[in-house]
């Protein structure tokens, strides 16, 4: 990895420049593609204020000051990592880049850096290795996924000062972080928040994106997002009176490998089709998700009345179709049948029970 100062200028914009092709953007907007349920290449579109105001919120809730130093190890075309040239900017503090594959050691060895982003695989990673934290780090903001118990406690036991966060690309970043102080996440008082009777999250606040760009060739589709009815969320959580936010889980269907979001929906439609080109129209076959202690989730591959070659084969086609962070390294698990619904519908805990009790491996971790 190599590490660069950043300076902080109007030309920081460019980051989050419209995608390529679309020319109905106005001068204060800013793009970042997120992961779209159905595979259409979608973007969040937000203004320099929401993003202004979300950093501003941050900063607060941080302590920031000109002072402070951050670490940049996030990628600039994510709002997570984007995020922190806006919060830099706003406070006067300075802004340190690193750059290259990723590398925990050469993290650990930032000794001036005071505030850093991370996601739960990085945060592994330093536990992994044992790195004792820099000195002068005041806080690690953890997003793009659920940071695990145990992994916060051993971090916290090398002197890494981690802060749970929960928000979203459509949120400019964070809606609540755990307090300097505590361990709960305390929503930030720019956003307004309610549930309903099932726990999902609807949110509503000035640095809320204006909406979604979504590319369908040859025209793009502006999807705006409701200022006044805010945007109900994929999430279930619950609000306390006292103004803290418990996660409680996501969407069934919607999962996240590597703080990238993944639809289960999606992948079973792939494997659906590759069963029905391969004829293996009296076998079943699922994919599942399953804890991983790096990745968040890692994805299983689940066959019935199935032979072991054809099984092997359709991995293989499977493996071709799916993104690097969605790659299933484990062979498939057969089982004596996949739990469906009356309906056919696949019923995804009863499988991850089912798998959990044949023990599937755990891949090695990748860096």
């Amino acid at each position: 990895m190599e590490t660069h100062p950043l300076t902080l200028d109007d030309t920081l914009w460019q980051h989050a420049a419209p995608p390529p092709g679309y020319a109905g953007h106005a001068a204060d907007e800013c793009y970042f593609q997120t992961s779209g349920s159905e595979g259409q290449p979608k973007w969040v579109v937000h203004t320099r204020d929401t993003l202004r105001i979300s950093a501003r919120a941050v900063n607060a809730h941080l302590q920031v000051t000109a002072a402070d130093h951050w670490l940049l190890t996030l990628p600039l075309h994510h709002v997570g990592g984007f995020s922190i040239l806006v919060r830099a900017q706003e406070s006067g503090s300075r802004v340190t880049q690193l750059t290259g594959k990723w590398d925990a050691h050469h993290l650990a060895a930032q000794k001036h850096i005071t505030h850093t982003s991370l996601v739960p695989a990085q945060v592994y990673d330093l536990v992994a290795a044992q790195l004792p934290a820099p000195p002068a780090l005041r806080a690690v903001l953890v997003g793009g996924g659920a940071l695990s118990p145990d992994i916060e406690a051993a971090a916290r036991r090398l002197g890494w000062p981690v802060l749970k966060t929960y928000g979203m690309t459509e949120t400019a970043s964070q809606v609540a972080t755990q307090t300097l102080s505590g361990t709960e996440m305390a929503i930030l008082p720019i956003w307004q928040l309610h549930t309903d009777s099932d726990s999902i999250l609807t949110l509503r606040g000035p640095a809320l994106a204006k909406g979604y760009l979504i590319e369908k060739s040859p025209h793009w589709h502006f999807q705006p997002i409701s200022a006044e009815n805010g945007l109900c969320t994929r999430d279930r959580v619950t609000l306390t009176p006292d103004g803290f936010l418990h996660f409680l889980s996501r969407e069934a269907g919607t999962i996240k490998i590597l703080g990238e979001l993944v639809s289960l929906a999606t992948i079973q439609a792939q494997i659906d089709s590759l069963r029905l080109h391969e004829h293996l129209h009296s076998s079943d076959a699922a994919v599942c998700d399953l804890p991983d202690p790096r990745r968040e989730s890692r994805l299983v591959l689940a066959v019935s009345h199935m032979p072991p070659s054809a099984a092997a084969q359709l991995l293989t086609q499977l493996n071709q179709q799916l993104r690097p962070f969605e790659q299933i390294t484990t062979a498939p698990q057969h089982l004596p049948a996949i739990p469906r619904s009356h309906l056919g519908k696949i019923r995804l805990e009863a499988l991850r029970h089912a798998l959990t009790h044949l023990s599937v491996s755990s891949p090695s971790p990748s860096p």
